[in-house]
């Protein structure tokens, strides 16, 4: 079953496949839910990204992303990703259905379980209480191809195959994204997440990006955990993160060397890459328009 819009930007008719997974391109943007105005979305869209990822864990209504999916015309919303121990399985897939129905083929619902640090998760094991709330949106008719996964163990990512789309992975190296495919399989979803400086001036780009990184994530047992399987001891992971781990997780340099690293993605298995430009407090647009050249996005 497909929807037929007509873009007013660009007097194309545009085709939304209801039932599939939809086209995501092989770069989008990630973007804090708080920060996605519909503006910020509409000219993420003019600069030819395929989807804008919006994370920060926003309320079960989703009437942020249904206020984005409005403000743009035909590029692929996603959540990346909606915490499921803050949003209730039956209020999401509530929200799901009616976005759909309003805005058929343009949304896909990414869920994660947070972290054991933050409160509120209970005592159920996360893997349980992740698959028991896949069961009540697969009761509620939220289709797995507009599912998605926050993956990064073996575990999660085989769920991912098995019961959604495909695995968002977030704060994870292109060697992260080799071993992730290896575990998906061919034919699976596989979205990584890359934080990027545009700046030439390492010292400058490495503060930024050390502050990005250090707070939360590296006290965050299940991103330690996973930066550890990839090679990064105890030693580099501790007092604002290694010289080298800081490379590995956010991109910095001139556009043309942060595409490079961005496509390393893809020549490690990804099918797409999510953009997280830092620092978030400021505006991602000049960025996000350097790198579009510098990717060779089609832009409308």
């Amino acid at each position: 079953m497909a929807e037929v819009t007509h873009d007013t930007a660009t007097h194309d008719t545009v085709t939304h496949d209801t039932k599939g997974t939809p086209s995501y391109g092989k770069f989008g943007v990630w973007r804090h839910a708080l920060g996605l105005r519909p503006e910020v979305g509409a000219e993420i869209e003019r600069l030819g990204y395929g989807a804008i990822w919006a994370g920060g864990s926003p309320p079960a209504d989703l009437q942020v992303i249904e206020d984005l999916i409005a403000g743009t015309e035909s590029i692929t919303v996603a959540t990346g990703i909606v915490n499921i121990f803050s949003a209730p399985a039956d209020e999401i897939a509530k929200s799901y259905h009616r976005i759909e129905s309003r805005h058929p083929g343009r949304f896909v619902l990414g869920i994660g379980v947070g972290h054991p640090e933050v409160p509120g998760m209970g005592a159920e094991k996360p893997y349980d209480a992740l698959v028991r709330y896949l069961d009540v949106l697969d009761d509620a008719g939220v289709p797995k191809e507009r599912l998605v996964l926050a993956a990064l163990g073996p575990k999660v990512l085989r769920l991912a195959a098995e019961r959604s789309a495909g695995a968002h992975p977030y704060l994870t190296p292109p060697e992260h994204t080799r071993q992730a495919r290896e575990v998906l399989g061919p034919g699976v979803l596989l979205a990584p997440e890359h934080k990027v400086v545009l700046s030439t001036d390492t010292d400058a780009a490495r503060a930024v990006g050390r502050e990005a990184v250090e707070n939360p994530y590296l006290h965050l047992r299940n991103y330690r955990r996973n930066l550890e399987r990839l090679g990064f001891p105890t030693a580099e992971l501790d007092g604002g993160g290694s010289d080298r781990l800081i490379d590995a997780l956010v991109a910095h340099g001139d556009a043309e060397t942060v595409a490079s690293r961005l496509t390393a993605h893809l020549d490690a298995g990804a099918d797409h890459v999510s953009v997280q430009v830092l620092p978030m407090a400021g505006d991602p647009i000049p960025a996000l328009r350097e790198l579009a050249t510098a990717l060779e996005l089609a832009r409308t």
